[in-house]
């Protein structure tokens, strides 16, 4: 990449930033139900643009702005599809304890394992079973992504048996979004045992918060 690429690109990227960053009203997400849209367009066109200038040897400013375009307009899709999906699950699924957090370029389901399975089992719980049923249907309704689905356990107990049950328990999440229509080849199960905390496992309520099973979905462009 030569010198004046570079600086194109970089230059176009920094206008992109600003933009971003100076938008008037500054919205929360929760203000602005299409913040993730916006989001998306942004980075989108951000890594379109250098690519572009990358591409053109001829005209890099031309091949940026191009790139930028290309690169906004798929960003920005697929930040609205993710924008619908979330306000569709959030309005379908009947417990409180699910959560359900846009990260931009995709969506975190997480399912506590304290209201989804009984102490030491992988066994879904008849009441949990109709809310994954809905993320199942809701997922076919929205076949253009990949789902991850990840198992976490606290720290008490072994951790090699910790590990074995996080699997389990992710799996048990995924044979259901399957009965329910989602393709097998859609979904890649993981246990994380106990090491990806998201809290202290020195309190029962940071415990309460790594025992947990995260339903991640990525759109086909990002995976």
């Amino acid at each position: 990449m030569t010198i004046s690429k570079f600086f194109v690109a970089t230059g176009l990227c920094s206008a992109l930033v600003l933009a971003a960053c100076t938008d008037p009203g500054t919205l929360t997400v929760q203000d602005d139900p299409n913040q993730n849209t916006k989001q998306g367009a942004v980075l989108g066109g951000l890594v379109g643009a250098g690519i572009g200038a990358i591409a053109n040897n001829s005209n890099p400013g031309l091949g940026a702005l191009a790139g930028a375009a290309i690169g906004a307009a798929g960003g920005g899709v697929i930040g609205n599809q993710l924008d619908k999906q979330a306000a569709e699950l959030r309005q379908q699924l009947a417990n409180d304890g699910i959560t359900i957090v846009n990260a931009g370029d995709r969506l975190i389901v997480t399912v506590p394992n304290d209201i989804t399975f009984d102490t030491d089992s992988s066994t879904v719980r008849p009441a949990l079973r109709s809310d994954l049923v809905k993320v199942g249907q809701n997922l076919v309704n929205y076949p253009n992504s990949n789902v991850q689905i990840i198992g976490h356990t606290d720290s008490d107990g072994d951790a090699t048996y910790n590990q074995g049950l996080s699997e389990r328990r992710a799996n048990a999440v995924a044979d259901i979004l399957q009965a329910n229509g989602v393709s097998y080849n859609r979904i890649r199960t993981i246990g994380q045992g106990e090491n990806n905390p998201v809290a202290s496992n020195l309190t029962p309520e940071g415990k309460s918060q790594n025992r947990r099973v995260e339903i991640i979905v990525v759109p086909s462009g990002n995976a």
